[in-house]
């Protein structure tokens, strides 16, 4: 198995991953409420993307992760864009993450070159209503495949480091995750699972049966969750860590919720404010690989890396 994290965690013990896309994007004035969400802005401002991800570089991210997330054929089809203008969409949201690490490294001295990972989001993602922190798809295998498939592929070509699979809420998507890998033998990807509570995904299904079955295939360099509230993540670690060998990766959001369907995020005062806090018990728990999702920032990242200093 490659270890693209490895000089990071030489250096410091630790891989920084960067923070929110979609948020972070809201709070600098862009309208997201859209069904596909940052990806709609690949067409309407791609230099704000580029900004974020040079800001996230800036605060000290190893890996900056690009705003495909929401990005599908299927999306697109639906938002009256082609085939080809989608293609081209997947693939400026690489190259934009791709620009913003090269202005990076001539402003910060680093030792390692910061990772890209091409973010891929679930199934559900493309729904756009919610359907990813719930798993209850009711689509097979072979149908996930065939939804992954292509848009694996633009990502791959288009030069991102690796894929990060990323809010999977069922085991059915790893399995299919996992299987479409298999099919591009030099891809390297993370698999990060969106869970319920402190024990199982958001299918219902057990966390550590997820991670138990991606970490059998080498192509899988670390799994974990992201997009869960912070005070299950200390007991998902330790389940993690008793299912694989391989780097821990958590990235959870900011202890709000969001409601799908009035498309806002419910506050939660008790953990908005602790992140730091947060990461350094993730991190004493066993997570090698951490970072922020929704409603984290460039902040945030910058106090993790200077902790990890």
């Amino acid at each position: 198995m490659k270890n693209l994290f490895a000089p990071f965690i030489a250096d410091k013990g630790i891989v920084i991953s960067d923070g929110a896309m979609a948020t972070e994007l809201e709070a600098r004035g862009a309208n997201l409420n859209h069904a596909l969400w940052s990806a709609k802005l690949l067409k309407e401002d791609p230099q704000l993307i580029q900004q974020v991800h040079y800001d996230y570089l800036i605060a000290g991210a190893d890996i900056i992760t690009t705003a495909s997330y929401q990005a599908s054929f299927e999306g697109f089809e639906k938002n009256g864009y082609t085939k080809e203008q989608a293609v081209e969409l997947m693939q400026l949201s690489v190259t934009l993450a791709i620009n913003a690490r090269n202005e990076a490294m001539k402003t910060v001295s680093r030792k390692t070159q910061p990772l890209v990972a091409a973010s891929v989001g679930p199934y559900g993602a493309s729904l756009a209503d919610g359907s990813e922190y719930r798993g209850n798809y009711g689509v097979s295998v072979d149908a996930l495949k065939l939804f992954h498939r292509e848009r694996l592929k633009v990502l791959i070509d288009a030069g991102a480091d690796f894929l990060a699979c990323e809010t999977i809420p069922c085991i059915e998507e790893a399995i299919a995750l996992v299987e479409l890998l298999a099919e591009f033998p030099r891809v390297y990807a993370w698999i990060s699972f969106s869970c319920k509570n402190e024990t199982h995904i958001s299918s219902g299904e057990n966390f550590a049966d997820a991670i138990k079955l991606v970490s059998q295939s080498p192509q899988i360099i670390a799994a974990g969750v992201n997009c869960t509230a912070p005070q299950y993540i200390v007991s998902l670690i330790t389940i993690a860590a008793q299912q694989t060998d391989k780097p821990i990766v958590v990235y959870p959001n900011k202890g709000e919720t969001w409601d799908a369907v009035s498309k806002c995020w419910l506050p939660d005062t008790a953990h908005h404010n602790h992140f730091i806090n947060d990461a350094k018990s993730w991190f004493a728990a066993g997570a090698t690989i951490i970072g922020g999702c929704c409603r984290t920032t460039p902040e945030d990242i910058r106090q993790l890396q200077e902790w990890a200093s």
